[in-house]
């Protein structure tokens, strides 16, 4: 059967996945999270949160879709927080970064639009694209000459064309040239600029708040609340409020999904405003992705560092020995990266240390 061919042709080639096992025997010091402020290890945190509300703590689910659940008032303040640190944006909540790119890139497909992506946009974006059953094309990432000579060829056939990236690559933790995108705006009027902040938000730009917040010309900015906001869901915030309509009655991932707890909207809030006061913490992150990077032997400080092993196997064996020496360090393999690309993706938080990472350098060498 087609199943079971289809696993045994994975375990062949190193690719099948299998979920990892929590361990508390064998504590790790994990390097493969998202968790970049060190927020769900933040007990203070926490116990403010919980502390603010006594025992009137939001509800623990919306039990609805949001066009139809009661109880918005933690999701409007939340949106409202957002409107405010992006000064004039219309901010729309989605349950997860999954839910916010497939649902607003398939609705923004129902115009007759041209999608031109990043060659190394997240796969929810390329399912949202796929979805949306518009022409689509990928540029060379980062390689703005390239998206250039697309839009030349193309642009003036459509009533629109709508650019994707992400501020920070999530497995190469590199920088879009977010400037020359924009620039290219003067140039062909008809863009519209998609940016995922997933990877910035919490950790680049003034106040952590982001890279795109620094360009009001980006018409969709989208950001995730599970990773450095160490909370769940996402946003989108729309440069305009007819957009937000469009998406509330557009986006399928949001018509049909229940809505997220209230509790969790309320965490969210509270570590947003928290966010921008964290100059600690970014400092913390700065100073091990530089050592990190020292280590490696890389110029670029990301708080995202791959090392490319070039093979399943490879990753595999890397992976375990590492784990032997007290790091989790997971493999990275096809199909999330090309082939030949396959790797360790180191995912730094402020909550180590360069003494927790001082190890590392043996373990690697050994």
């Amino acid at each position: 059967m087609y199943y079971s061919t289809r696993l045994a042709d994975l375990q062949a080639s190193q690719n099948l996945r299998q979920l990892p096992e929590h361990s508390a025997n064998q504590p790790l010091i994990d390097l493969s999270g998202n968790d970049y402020l060190g927020i769900t290890s933040n007990y203070t945190l926490r116990e403010q949160f919980l502390g603010s509300y006594a025992s009137n703590i939001p509800a623990f689910s919306a039990s609805a879709s949001r066009l139809l659940g009661a109880d918005q008032l933690e999701n409007q303040r939340l949106e409202a927080l957002l409107n405010d640190y992006y000064e004039g944006g219309h901010t729309l909540l989605f349950n997860s970064g999954y839910h916010a790119n497939v649902g607003a890139i398939a609705a923004l497909s129902q115009a007759p639009i041209l999608i031109l992506a990043d060659k190394l946009v997240h796969a929810s974006i390329i399912d949202g694209m796929m979805l949306g059953r518009r022409p689509f094309q990928r540029f060379r990432h980062n390689d703005v000459k390239h998206l250039h000579t697309l839009l030349t060829r193309r642009s003036a056939d459509y009533e629109a064309v709508l650019i994707v990236i992400e501020s920070v690559y999530s497995m190469d933790g590199d920088f879009a040239p977010l400037d020359e995108i924009i620039a290219l705006k003067r140039r062909f009027p008809n863009l519209l600029i998609y940016c995922d902040e997933a990877h910035a938000l919490g950790v680049c730009g003034p106040q952590g708040l982001g890279l795109a917040r620094l360009h009001p010309e980006i018409d969709f900015v989208v950001g995730t609340l599970g990773k450095a906001v160490g909370s769940m869901g996402a946003y989108v915030i729309c440069r305009t409020a007819e957009m937000r309509n469009y998406l509330i009655n557009s986006a399928r991932s949001l018509i049909f999904s229940t809505c997220l707890p209230p509790v969790n909207v309320a965490w969210s809030r509270f570590i947003l405003e928290q966010i921008p006061s964290m100059e600690a913490e970014r400092a913390q992150l700065q100073e091990v992705s530089q050592y990190l990077a020292n280590l490696l032997g890389c110029s670029q400080a990301s708080h995202i560092r791959p090392l490319i092993t070039g093979s399943s196997e490879s990753a595999l064996a890397l992976s375990a020995h590492l784990k032997e020496h007290g790091f989790k360090v997971l493999p990275i393999r096809t199909p999330t990266v090309p082939p030949g690309t396959e790797r360790l993706r180191f995912s730094l938080s402020a909550s180590l240390s360069t003494t927790q990472l001082a190890p590392l350098k043996c373990a690697l060498q050994s």
